[in-house]
This record gives C-alpha cells, structure tokens and sequence, in this order.
C-alpha cells in the first residue's frame, strides 16, 4: 500500500514540472497598459461583460466568433452594425429562423434569458465594443424598454 502510495505522489510531482509547450508559457507580459476605450471603461460594459460570461459565452464563444454554420459571430458582424434594434429584439426575446450574418445564413434558436432591459443594453453594449466591434452610440435601457414583441 505505501508502494502504491509513494508512485501517486512521485507522478503527482513529476506532472508539476514546467511545460514548455504549457499555453501560458506562450504569452509575452509587457509593462504597457492595454488601452480602453471610453467605452470599455463604462459600468454598463462592465455588467455587459458579466452578462456575456453568464448567457451568451456558451454559443458566441469568448472571441466572439460564434460556431460556423450553427451559432453566428458577434465579432464583425453585419447584423450588429445594420440592424440594431432586430439585434436588440434578439437578445431581449430570443430568435428562431433565417438570419443572414456576413453572408452566412443561419437558423437556429436563441432562447429568451429573461434579462431586464438595463442587463440587455449592458450586454449589448458589452458586445458592440469587444473583439473587432467599435460600435460608439450606446445601447440604453430606455432604448431596449421601446423594442416590443
């Protein structure tokens, strides 16, 4: 028995040793800040952001690329840029059927989360002004409260 336990605890040590291939290896820390827009430093990004992490991460993946042919990307996309307020719609009760997104049709369903309007103007606001996205007009919980059915 302390055999078997003493080559758990030899592998256990062995699998701590660095990695050189290990992904956190690959990245290049610099002493200079990221800048933020003016728009990623808002309280509603930030809520925007927690929203996404909670809701959308799942099916638009963190780099906002979506899933070809099944879920749409946020990142670039023409639908966010030319229809605001069916983008809107989307979010605050869902969507099922065509949508064309950067000349790539999609149907699929996007169920309701049951967000209030100020979470979906967060989100909103949170994807406009990510990855590629610079969207400057902000999305405000008095314009999601006017989107209807």
């Amino acid at each position: 028995m302390r055999l078997i336990i003493k080559i758990l605890l030899i592998a256990g040590l062995l699998s701590c040793k660095s990695n050189p291939d290990n992904e956190e290896d690959q990245y290049v820390s610099t002493d200079e800040p990221v800048a933020l827009s003016q728009d990623q430093e808002s309280e509603s990004y930030k809520r925007g952001k927690e929203v996404y992490m909670d809701f959308c991460i799942t099916c638009h993946l963190a780099d906002g690329k979506g899933i070809p042919g099944t879920f749409p990307p946020l990142d670039g996309s023409d639908w966010l840029t030319e229809k605001r307020a069916e983008s809107i719609h989307a979010v605050k009760y869902g969507l099922k059927g065509f949508i064309e997104v950067n000349g790539e049709e999609y149907n699929n369903v996007m169920t309701p989360f049951g967000l209030t309007d100020q979470e979906v103007a967060d989100v909103m606001n949170y994807i406009n002004n990510s990855w590629s996205n610079n969207i400057e007009k902000p999305v405000t919980e008095e314009e999601v409260a006017e989107i209807v059915k």
